[in-house]
């Protein structure tokens, strides 16, 4: 599981692909018109996508959502153009679609039937901490591959790494067939098979019968989304007055944050809501020293991250324990449809602070409110039941 998130975000085209778009003749308005399509592409299949994870192979899925942007890479690579991009970012957002829910849906199912359903929190930390380490080695082979071989090798070599986050997926446990038949059970009658009917059903019964699942895809949808606030990193470095030659190394200092945040997921789970609590109080402080042109101020900062990724994979474990396996992707698919839409909702007040006259620091601080609150919200759900539990 590890191993693919971490192949999946070892993609040399994530830091360069804008240089290349630019490259074609690409305005900075048709570029920005590719994000939109793949941000429209990954919202429209999200939930979809979810549906189609409880219904068929959970394994098919994670096997052919990489194919699906190697593809796109290919188009980059072998015919760059501004329709063969946009083809692309769509192929890119379904591959992200089908991937959300579905990963975290088989990872958890596999170790309840392993009796080891305690240790999610602690493997999706690392898968996270995986991916994020991942991306951080591509922004390093990036440059001297491009310098060496052009985007033709770049292109190339992020086609490999999905192809082979495929093959790794091949290596997935699997009780679905494509077809929907469920699973036999040990007592050795077969389960009614899932129709699309009785997994959306289930899903809507789950979130409407249990406050605890609504609750925690709540949760989870704005703690994730919330963090979507690091693509900003750079520039409250830039806003703390550090030389150009340092400001790489505090963004990557966050990194390392959210890298041990993800390591650390597992531990002291009881302390849930005073850690990321903790975190939003050294956003601010990150912020005020900031404001006052302290460099030093990264280090707080780092720490903050590394709890908001920490309550990241817990917030993720409680929704994966309060749901049963009948409509466990297509919940999950809701809560991170959830987390785009408070994620564009971080982009457009950052966007509207701007535009008013805020300066980064500013806005950071402000980030620390939905932390809060989401801490206080873990205070008053503190109680784990699991699905089953709660069904009773």
């Amino acid at each position: 599981m590890c191993a693919y998130t971490f192949l999946r975000d070892l993609v040399l085209l994530y830091p360069v692909y804008a240089l290349l778009f630019a490259e074609h003749g690409l305005s900075p308005a048709e570029i920005s018109s590719l994000f939109v399509i793949w941000s429209v592409t990954a919202f429209a299949l999200e939930i979809p996508s979810g549906l189609w994870a409880d219904l068929f192979s959970r394994r098919l899925l994670l096997v052919c959502a990489p194919l699906l942007s190697a593809m796109g890479f290919a188009l980059w690579t072998f015919v760059p153009s501004y329709p063969a991009f946009a083809a692309g970012f769509v192929l890119w957002g379904a591959d992200s679609a089908l991937r959300s829910g579905t990963w975290q849906a088989l990872t958890y199912e596999q170790l309840a039937r392993c009796g080891q359903a305690e240790a999610y929190p602690a493997l999706v930390g690392r898968a996270h901490a995986m991916g994020t380490s991942a991306a951080l080695l591509a922004d390093v082979l990036a440059a001297p591959v491009l310098a060496a071989a052009g985007y033709w090798a770049v292109g190339m070599a992020s086609v490999a790494a999905c192809v082979v986050t495929a093959l790794t997926a091949l290596t997935f446990p699997s009780r679905r067939t494509s077809q929907g038949t469920a699973a036999v059970p040990a007592d050795g009658h077969p389960e009614p098979a899932p129709t699309l009917r009785t997994v959306a059903a289930s899903a809507l019964a789950q979130a409407r019968g249990s406050p605890g699942v609504a609750r925690a895809v709540v949760l989870t949808a704005v703690v994730t989304g919330v963090t979507a606030l690091d693509e900003y990193v750079p520039l409250l470095a830039q806003a703390t007055g550090a030389a150009p030659v340092m400001l790489p190394l505090l963004v990557g200092l966050v990194s390392a944050g959210a890298v041990a945040g993800g390591w650390l997921a597992g531990r002291g789970e009881r302390w849930a809501a005073p850690v990321l609590a903790a975190g939003a109080l050294l956003l601010t402080a990150a912020s005020c020293a900031a404001a006052v042109r302290v460099p030093a101020g990264f280090l707080p900062l780092a720490a903050a991250f590394a709890a908001f990724y920490w309550a990241v994979a817990h917030t993720e474990a409680r929704l994966q324990e309060r749901v049963d396996d009948s409509a466990r992707a297509t919940v999950t698919s809701v809560a991170g449809f959830g987390s785009e839409v408070v994620a564009v909702a971080v982009y457009s007040g950052y966007a509207a602070g701007s535009a008013a006259g805020a300066g980064p620091a500013p806005l950071f601080a402000c980030a620390a409110v939905p932390f809060l609150c989401a801490a206080y919200a873990l205070r008053r759900g503190s109680a784990r039941p699991t699905a089953m539990s709660e069904s009773r």
